[in-house]
């Protein structure tokens, strides 16, 4: 298991992230917690220097279960427990709503539910599978956020596009009142709903958009800029990514049904960053991938945004 990933569970089929131990199933939230050693306790301290002098208006989050500092806060920040965080997704599971993982990232800093929506969609002849990640921090950096995630199923690629006429993520609120978690649950849906339906339609979009093999090369290059004063060995390995790019788009198999256009390219691009192994693995490299299911990836943003802009 790698580095920043401390403990996870899946359900029968290993998601397309390739992290995790199998389960039979998970019932509620507290069981997927449960399941992925979630069942812990942030608590408190007050912040002192080494030498004991207090610090004021400064607290540390501590896991209850070994006394890990997850993160420093100010005074004022509200501690949101992760079965609390989490136990208005239950509110989902009358829906058809299913858990698929969760887990711990960052030495329990940043930890998730993710859950499968029972819809299937198909997109320009593909078929298209919602997730929904949610996800709860501990050190300071958020609260509870929810985001969607679409995976073509013959490829496991996501679909992640930042669209302007729908929100792809979005951050949970009253998570502590049982009427507020059903509104939210409602709310979640009918947000998956509308960004699925707004996907349709760009996708429909991007299919087209012809693109010549000349403007494939030159959104590879946008991609991969060459920096100033660059190695011999930096220029290879940008050559290497460029040329592993270029096949994916041109010779993967999953893509030969579709003709050259922008669907094709965003896809490509969906697939080097969803599956393309770093010219150097750092440990943990799975993890901050799967972390952009919630943040957004860079690059497949900026794909869609050069094709957008053709």
């Amino acid at each position: 298991m790698a580095a920043e990933v401390e403990t996870m569970f899946y359900t029968r089929t290993k998601p397309w992230h390739g992290l995790g131990t199998m389960v039979e199933e998970a019932p509620d939230s507290g069981t997927a917690l449960e399941l992925a050693g979630l069942d812990w306790q942030v608590v408190q301290k007050d912040l002192v220097t080494g030498d004991g002098i207090p610090v004021p208006g400064f607290r540390a989050n501590l896991r209850d279960t070994d006394n890990r500092v997850l993160g420093v806060v100010t005074s004022r920040y509200r501690v949101i427990q992760n079965q609390e965080a989490f136990a208005f997704t239950d509110a989902l599971l009358g829906e058809g709503v299913t858990y698929e993982t969760a887990g711990s990232l960052q030495d329990g800093r940043r930890t998730w539910i993710l859950a499968r929506l029972p819809q299937k969609y198909i997109i320009s002849g593909d078929e298209v599978t919602p997730y929904l990640v949610f996800m709860n921090s501990h050190d300071g950096s958020g609260a509870v956020r929810a985001a969607m995630t679409p995976v073509r199923v013959v490829c496991q690629n996501t679909l992640n596009l930042a669209l302007e006429t729908a929100r792809r993520s979005w951050s949970t609120t009253h998570v502590g009142d049982v009427r507020g978690k059903l509104e939210d649950a409602r709310d979640t849906l009918l947000y998956a709903g509308e960004y699925m339906a707004a996907l349709g339609k760009a996708v429909d979009s991007l299919n087209r958009r012809k693109l010549t093999d000349r403007q494939v090369y030159e959104y590879i290059d946008a991609l991969f800029p060459l920096a100033d004063q660059a190695t011999e060995t930096q220029k290879k390995n940008l050559m290497r990514m460029k040329e592993d790019m270029k096949t994916r788009y041109f010779d993967a198999p999953d893509l030969r049904h579709a003709g050259k256009n922008a669907y094709r390219f965003v896809n490509a691009v969906s697939d080097f960053a969803t599956h393309a192994k770093p010219l150097r693995e750092r440990a943990g490299y799975r993890e901050n991938l799967f972390a952009r299911t919630v943040d957004g990836n860079a690059m497949i943003d900026r794909a869609y945004a050069l094709v957008k802009a053709a």
